[in-house]
């Protein structure tokens, strides 16, 4: 579930805490969270409903002017049935905090490894630590760039970014990705390793 800026912002504020919706089948659940870019939602309610029993009230809890706004949002699809969603925001989202751990302990250094490897074997492809070492070389680098420097099918690619951004290693930005904290850290020590002769060298990947 999506939600324009403009109305996140009055999520964070408190001002929204309602959307409607037309799904054929709701995309989120009562009792569960929403991930945003302004915290966690957590979902009080979900219930179909007639777009005929929609006030004008609801209309503004959800972000809109008036009823005649949201009523024309609904009419943009016309698969699915109504749904009247009620949440609240229920705190930041932890990836945030995660970023900024850069602290790591051997223990804690070898699970996201293996968690890593896991990532690497099931695309097929040594994928995770070539892409944490291109998005440190530019802030910024998109998925189509990735994907062209990696030989990775662009969706597959964002999918297995989003794996990463779970482990607090990547963050988006407007357009593209850079390296959190907690990820330069972690690649720091992936891609070191020392030479014969002692002094430290860095595995590059090529663009």
């Amino acid at each position: 579930m999506l939600f324009r800026q403009h109305v996140l912002a009055a999520i964070a504020s408190g001002d929204v805490t309602l959307a409607f919706r037309r799904w054929t089948k709701p995309t989120v659940r009562a009792g569960g969270t929403l991930r945003t870019a302004v915290g966690v939602l957590a979902i009080d309610a979900i219930d179909e409903i007639e777009e005929g029993a929609i006030t004008d009230g609801d209309a503004r809890k959800a972000g809109f002017a008036d009823l005649g706004a949201l009523l024309k949002e609904l009419a943009a699809r016309r698969e699915g049935r109504c749904y009247r969603i009620a949440f609240h925001r229920a705190g930041d989202d932890p990836r945030i905090t995660l970023r900024e751990m850069s602290d790591f302990g051997s223990e804690e250094r070898a699970e996201i490894g293996r968690k890593l490897d896991d990532f690497d074997r099931s695309a097929g492809m040594a994928w995770t630590i070539p892409v944490l070492t291109l998005i440190a070389a530019c802030d910024g680098t998109t998925a189509t760039e990735l994907s062209a420097a990696i030989g990775m099918e662009k969706l597959k690619l964002k999918t297995g970014i989003r794996k990463l951004k779970e482990l607090g290693l990547t963050e988006s930005l407007a357009v593209g990705y850079r390296l959190s904290e907690r990820g330069r850290a972690f690649l720091k020590g992936a891609v070191t390793h020392k030479k014969a002769d002692g002094a430290e060298d860095t595995i590059r990947f090529s663009s």
